[in-house]
């Protein structure tokens, strides 16, 4: 089970269920697809690119590092942050719509 944002996740059992879950919502996809290009970005560039209300993107970045598919590579900051795909989050990249 993945937690994230203080939730447990259930119904994520195995890959298959993750993948579902991730192809749910177009935010999390567009969030995945465009870190593909392998850089690194700032919540508000992510935001941007996907064309995400910045006020959305916080919840959709905490969930998806919850899950092991992003990684902020400095997490000690508070503005300014970055992330970038972690490896489980390349290998679903190739089963998303």
């Amino acid at each position: 089970m993945a937690k994230a944002r203080g939730k447990m996740i259930d119904n994520i059992k195995d890959y298959d269920d993750l993948v579902k879950f991730i192809n749910n919502s177009s935010y999390r996809v567009r969030v995945l697809k465009t870190l593909s290009d392998g850089n690194v970005k700032m919540p508000k560039d992510i935001a941007a690119d996907c064309h995400i209300l910045p006020n959305h993107i916080s919840n959709v970045l905490t969930l998806l590092k919850g899950l092991g598919l992003l990684e902020c590579i400095n997490p000690e900051v508070k503005k300014g942050r970055l992330y970038r795909l972690s490896a489980d989050g390349k290998n679903i990249l190739k089963d998303l719509k």
